[in-house]
Formats: C-alpha cells, structure tokens, sequence
C-alpha cells in the first residue's frame, strides 16, 4: 500500500486500517525507510523553514528567526531522534505487553508505534507556519487515539486493559518526548555556539574543548554517553536477541532519564525525616508519603500539610526524582529560565546560589516556592494566606544540605 493511502487510512478510518496492518509482513527496514523516513523528513523540514526561514513575530519585539546553523543542527538531531524515538517505544510497547494480558510480539509493537505517530509528523507540517504550533499540537493528540484502538489488535491484550496499557505507554512516550525537546534545546546552543566558535577559530575541527563543569561540557560528555548507548543499541539489533534489544533499550532509556546517571531513590524514612512538625509556623495536620514507578521512572516523596484553622495552610512535598533525575539536570546545564506575569501573579525560575528555583507569588495569598537540590531532590511548599517571603524562609530552615549531600546515594550503573 502506498504512503499517501496508509497515512489517509489510518487517520480516517483507524478502526478497519488497523486490522488491514496487522495482517501485514513488514520489517523495521521497510518500516523506517518507507513510511517513517518521509514523514518525519518532511515534518522536519516544515519545522526548519518555520524557525529558520519564516520565523516568529513577537510583540515588541519584531520576527525572531532561529540562526541557519542552528537551525539545521536542530533538524538534523529531530531526524535522528524521530527513529530512535520509535525504537524505544516499539521496544516499551512489546515489553509490556505481558502484563496487560497481550502478547509479546516485536513486529507487531513497531508497527503500533510507527502508525500510532502519524497524526505527530503530519502536525508538523504546520510548523512551517510557527503561530500554528497549538493546533499542530492538538492534531499529534489524535495519535493517543490510534494507539489505544492499535494495542488490542495488533499486541492483542484484553480491550479492557487497553486504557492502562495506554496511559503506560504515553507516560513513556512524554518522557521521552521531554527528553528530546531538552536535547533539543541542546542542540541549539552548542550549533550556535560552533557556528561562532569555528568563525573566530577557523571552523569546525579546531580542537575548540569545553570545560567539563561547563553547560557545554555537560553536554558533551552526555552526549558521548549517549554515543555509546548508541552503539549498544546497533549492536543488539544485530544479534537479533530480543532480550539483548530490550535490555539495551532500557539502558538507553535509563541513561537519558539520569543524564548518564541512574538512582535508586532515598527511602520513604529519609524523606519523612526532612519533614518538620511545624512550618512556617503552623503545626503538622497530616503526613504521608510514597514511593514507585515503572522501571527508571521510580520516585520517592514525603508530604505533609500545615494549617492553623483559620485559613492559613502549607503544602510541603519533599520529592527524590531517583533515575529520572536527568531531567532536572539538562534543564539546570541549559540555563532554563523565565520570568511573567498577568493578573496579579508572577512566576519565575531562575538560578539561585547555584540552585534552580521556582517561585510563584500571587496577590489572592497564593504562593509557592520549590528548589532543586543536587539536579535530583525537589522540595516544594505551596502555601494559602502565607507571605511568600515567609514561605520561602521556612524551606530555607530545612536541613537542604544534609539532603543536597546525599546526591550519589543509591547509585546504579
């Protein structure tokens, strides 16, 4: 069947197409040059004449268009990303098959997630306009769709069990989609910083380092981490061991989660000893705590509420990221920062004595202050009818030290 007629079919009648797919003999080859290839392609290229090309008007501001090599660095890496992307999800798909009543089939999981990221890569082609990014991202939505009605038939669990088998596979899918959109970033600014970089020095090739504690060094070094998970990936396909894939698929997945590092996160008592009886002067009125998660997404939290009976209350959550730490760590080596404000309240992240902070300060008594310890622990207090300085004192009271020390504990390889 041709590319035009699959794409029509699956998006309008997903339904009978899906049936039609699973009938079919494809192989990851012919899957990945003949249907993902194009597809991705062109969502790339839209995405690239969009920022790079078209660009976007900004108040006050005039058209803000991404640098060419910049821009090119960043369609280069999405293509890459978007087979990758389909790897590890093919991989998840089929690895959980068992556990909601399915069956493990690795073809059949690829093509689910091929097909079930078609609406994505025609959304994209909206990106060669940058002010219809919304709607674009209100098309990709329909995919969650494809695949909740594509699991039951072609990985063949229970339809019962396909919601949870979905909301699964989309929680992994978001993970790794944030992932990407952080490389990404990435991405941006080490292309941009070469382009200018190889100007001053001659062009790529130069010998041009970067220091290892650096954002760029950071960087670099993951993604010489990343490389080498490369390689282990392209290795167990080879082998053809399915066990020896998926084992080096949740490597891979572990590695970006981690930022190249992988935790076991801090028991529920470690945490709830970082909880006080009293905070920001009101007294404990409740308390628990939790921890789990699928595979390298395991977290531990400690939470507690704080309110004196005549209107003031405190949330304080003390939460340990464990193996998906990584995220916090990209967003703290790319500088994430930002600042508005409507209606009253200002929101702003920031980087605060070598911490990234959070804060949120509202003229109804709302406010909330959250720091990130050691790009893994978060702790967080939202407040009702408490000052936000006083807030912001009372995490301060906390022993952030002790917790911030313990950074490296529970290391995995």
């Amino acid at each position: 069947m041709g590319i035009v007629d699959r794409v029509k079919n699956i998006l309008l009648s997903p339904k009978t197409e899906w049936p039609v797919i699973a009938e079919e003999t494809s192989s990851t080859g012919s899957l990945m040059s003949g249907y993902v290839a194009p597809l991705a392609g062109i969502s790339v290229l839209c995405g690239f004449i969009g920022s790079s090309v078209v660009g976007m008007s900004l108040p006050f501001v005039g058209t803000f268009r991404t640098p060419i090599v910049a821009g090119i660095g960043v369609a280069v890496f999405s293509f890459v990303m978007a087979f990758v992307g389909i790897f590890i999800m093919s991989l998840i798909i089929n690895a959980l098959a068992g556990t909601f009543g399915g069956e493990k089939n690795s073809a059949q999981a690829m093509k689910v997630a091929v097909y079930s990221y078609t609406p994505a890569w025609i959304a994209g082609v909206l990106g060669i306009i940058p002010a219809l990014g919304l709607i674009g991202v209100l098309i990709s939505l329909y995919g969650l769709y494809l695949l909740y009605l594509g699991l039951p038939r072609l990985m063949k669990n229970p339809p019962e069990k396909s919601i949870g088998y979905t909301v699964v596979v989309v929680i992994c899918a978001i993970v790794i989609g944030i992932v990407i959109s952080l490389l990404a970033g990435g991405i941006t600014a080490l292309t941009g910083g070469s382009a200018m970089m190889g100007a001053m020095h001659g062009g790529a090739g130069s010998g041009v380092t970067f220091d290892k504690d650096s954002p760029m060094g950071k960087l670099e070094g993951f993604g010489k981490q990343m490389e080498e998970v490369g390689k282990k990936m392209e290795a167990a396909q080879k082998s053809g061991d399915p066990n020896a894939q998926m084992q080096a698929a949740m490597s891979g997945l572990g590695t970006m989660l981690g930022g190249g590092k992988r935790f076991e996160p801090l028991g529920l008592e470690q945490l709830k000893a970082l909880v006080p009886e009293s905070f920001a002067g009101l007294p404990r009125t409740g308390q628990s705590a939790k921890k789990g998660g699928p595979g390298g997404l395991s977290m531990s939290t400690a939470e507690a509420q704080y309110e004196d009976g005549a209107g003031k209350r405190v949330e304080l959550e003390v939460t340990d990221t464990g193996g998906a730490g990584g995220l916090l760590g990209l967003a703290g080596w790319m500088g994430v920062e930002s600042e508005k404000e409507s209606n009253g309240r200002i929101e702003r992240t920031r980087r605060e004595g070598g911490r990234m902070v959070h804060e949120e300060i509202s003229k109804d008594g709302r406010n909330e202050f959250s720091v990130v310890l050691g790009e893994r622990f978060v702790v967080s207090a939202k407040g009702r009818g408490v000052p936000f300085e006083a807030l912001k004192s009372a995490v301060g009271s906390l022993d952030l030290g002790a917790l911030e020390s313990m950074k490296d504990s529970g290391a995995k390889q």
